[in-house]
């Protein structure tokens, strides 16, 4: 028993003597993300979906993510209190608003600095309350937002000098082209890309300050082929980081 406790022992001082305080220290903090997802329109696979942008964010190694299903977690200021980053891509039919301190601790959360990075149709979610159509920047308005047959089109990185879109150059995806999104405040517009359906230049990637905060809008993301895609995980990386942190490092 003592030769095993000496073993252990030695094991431990092993380990430690390859681990270097300063080194721990030089390393950046991770970005503590929360991702809420969950029920969706049967046109997406929300699981698939949440997955591929939960492994894009911890592939990166920037981000701790924590997933949460509920967006009733907005209800627990303490609970947002460890985070620093939003990742909202539910839309759930059967739950069209939220409760009044679940509203005001959202809004909080980004006017106090931290941020938001709402993807695809979760702009969509609660449609009666319009303070969150203006916290996402544009919101999908059923009967009037659209999008043609999903397919293959081109988006045009129109501000190279955004660190989101910093050396990007104009791509191809396969996904859907959201229309006519609902808003009318200023908005500054990353990516874009003509609708054959609106016969309009829609913006799909754009930010916006909120608060002390900041506001991540991004419209791509139909299903997992269209997040696989290499340009739209560079923005979805760089995205929730600047929106967490207000800039993209190296």
């Amino acid at each position: 028993m003592r030769r095993l406790a000496f073993v252990l022992v030695l094991i431990c001082i092993v380990a430690l003597s390859f681990y270097s305080p300063a080194d721990a220290a030089r390393r950046p903090a991770q970005i503590r993300a929360l991702l809420i997802t969950g029920d969706d329109v049967s046109a997406h696979p929300w699981r698939v979906m949440s997955e591929t942008t939960r492994e894009a964010l911890v592939k990166s190694g920037k981000f701790d993510v924590r997933v949460c299903e509920d967006p009733l977690i907005l209800e627990s200021e303490t609970a947002l209190k460890a985070y620093d980053v939003i990742v909202f891509t539910i839309y759930s039919q059967r739950r069209p608003t939220i409760p009044g301190q679940a509203q005001e601790n959202l809004l909080n959360f980004v006017k106090n600095g931290k941020g938001f990075f709402v993807q695809h149709l979760a702009t969509a979610s609660f449609p009666k309350w319009e303070e969150f159509g203006k916290l996402c920047g544009r919101k999908w308005v059923m009967g009037t937002s659209g999008h043609g047959p999903r397919g293959v089109f081109e988006a045009k990185v129109v501000n190279k000098e955004h660190p989101i879109t910093a050396g990007m150059s104009n791509f191809k995806t396969d996904d859907e082209l959201y229309a006519k999104l609902q808003g009318t405040g200023k908005i500054n517009v990353l990516v874009e890309a003509y609708s054959e359906w609106s016969k309009k230049t829609e913006p799909l990637v754009f930010t916006l300050n909120y608060g002390k905060g900041r506001t991540v809008h991004n419209a791509f993301g139909h299903d997992g082929k269209a997040l696989m895609n290499p340009n739209v995980q560079r923005i979805i990386v760089r995205g929730v980081e600047w929106a967490a942190t207000g800039k993209v490092e190296k």
